[in-house]
């Protein structure tokens, strides 16, 4: 979730690798040792709150393999961070913050560990807690450099108290299809019961496609990638469908094309300033106490069934970095994160799902107490990631690029743009 990874830019810090002392002898292979390592985590507040609790659980049991644990430092995001500290080789052993998207990138840097050939029970443990959902983050090779972690689908959070204002129905809102969703806006607009309908990350990064066209391109194509057998399948049909609403969002003022002053993803819903905004579940940990909120599935051209509706997943998964000297303990504390007892804290205390077959059963009575998680927990297996292809980075800001160009300016030619940037991510090497 890119309110976890984006921090303020300053220099990365030099930090201490994965602990070089006290391990055992290496295990089947060079750095499989045992003994102190480094983690990171998010910067998130529950986040953090959760990783303490875990460390202090396994360093109670685990004095020889103490775990030292530190929020992911500041830079431009935290994929910046992690490749300039795989190019110093300072990585810590774990990363409890690992983007799908940034992975076939760090492990071209030579940053990651291949899971599935290192550890002998990799591949039993992961496919036996995530199932068919870790096929999704194999790399090009089919082994898995990343251990799925967390799922948060995505869906349209509204402000009760703007709808109203803007006589809409904040207990039923009409949301289901792209024309409910302009005609919505166009009513608050028209009350000025918000300063916009909507309110986006605004800058060019290529992460934010995430946060505007992704979710909405995914539930109106059933969940289609940017990216299908190797060719861009953004200016498809369902794609200029897409495209065309958010065109016309800006174009009519209803979205702003500005960046904003504070926090960009969860800000402006959170202030206010925007009558609706799309985040995952963690969204009641960022909105409890600023506004009185409702969700709905992400609108669809002809609006489709809650229970067929795809979104995104914002998947966040951890890597083992190369770097790391005593990996048999980090793989060791990594199952130990991912156990039940810890997964089922991780949902409890951020509000976020583990990627794990037996959420249902495992989550029931939190569901239960907790009725707002339940359409996020049926949207689960309808939620869907971005490729893992190479140069993925690279292709997500050219269709960024082309979004600058022809959506976010409220004009120009859709279908020749985007055609134009498919074009562009097509010829890409990868």
């Amino acid at each position: 979730m890119a309110v976890l990874t984006a921090v303020a830019a300053t220099a990365v810090l030099p930090l201490a690798g994965c602990g070089s002392g006290g391990g055992g002898e290496p295990g089947a292979g060079e750095g499989l040792g045992t003994g102190p390592i480094d983690i990171w985590y998010s910067t998130n507040e529950q986040e953090v709150a959760w990783g303490d609790q875990v460390v202090e659980a396994w360093n109670t049991d685990h004095p020889d393999e103490q775990v030292t644990a530190q929020a992911i430092p500041a830079g431009s995001s935290s994929e910046d961070v992690i490749s300039a500290s795989i190019t110093a080789g300072n990585t810590p052993c774990l990363v409890f913050n690992t983007a799908p998207a940034a992975v076939p990138a760090f492990q071209k840097q030579g940053g990651l560990v291949d899971l599935s050939s290192t550890f002998e029970d990799a591949e039993d443990y992961i496919t036996g807690r995530s199932g068919a959902a870790a096929d999704g983050f194999r790399s090009a090779d089919g082994d898995l450099y990343q251990l799925p972690w967390k799922t948060n689908p995505f869906m349209l959070y509204y402000n009760k108290t703007v709808f109203e204002a803007a006589g809409l129905d904040p207990e039923n809102p009409q949301l289901s299809t792209y024309d409910d969703l302009l005609a919505a806006a166009k009513a608050i607009k028209d009350s000025g019961a918000a300063d916009y309908a909507i309110y986006p990350p605004a800058t060019a990064d290529y992460t934010n496609v995430n946060f505007d066209f992704y979710p909405f391109f995914l539930a109106n194509s059933g969940g289609t990638q940017l990216i299908e057998g190797g060719e861009a399948a953004f200016a498809t049909g369902e794609g200029l469908e897409t495209l065309e609403l958010w065109q016309t969002l800006y174009a009519e003022g209803y979205a702003s094309a500005e960046a904003y002053s504070g926090d960009m993803w969860a800000g402006p819903f959170a202030d206010g300033v925007a009558a609706m905004g799309v985040a995952g579940p963690w969204g009641a940990g960022q909105f409890d106490g600023k506004v009185e909120y409702g969700t709905v599935p992400i609108p669809t051209a002809s609006g489709t069934p809650a229970d067929q509706t795809s979104t995104f997943a914002d998947s966040k998964n951890v890597g083992l970095y190369s770097s790391c000297e005593n990996q048999q303990t980090a793989w060791e504390f990594l199952k130990f994160a991912t156990d039940d007892e810890n997964d089922l804290a991780l949902l409890e205390t951020t509000g976020q799902f583990p990627t794990r077959t037996d959420v249902p059963e495992l989550a029931a009575d939190f569901l239960v107490e907790k009725p707002f998680f339940q359409p996020f927990a049926a949207a689960v297996p309808l939620a869907v990631d971005v490729p893992t292809v190479d140069g993925l980075a690279e292709k997500m800001q050219v269709f960024r690029d082309a979004w600058g160009k022809a959506v976010q300016s409220g004009s120009g030619d859709l279908s020749g743009v985007f055609g134009e940037a498919a074009t562009t991510v097509d010829g890409l090497s990868g």
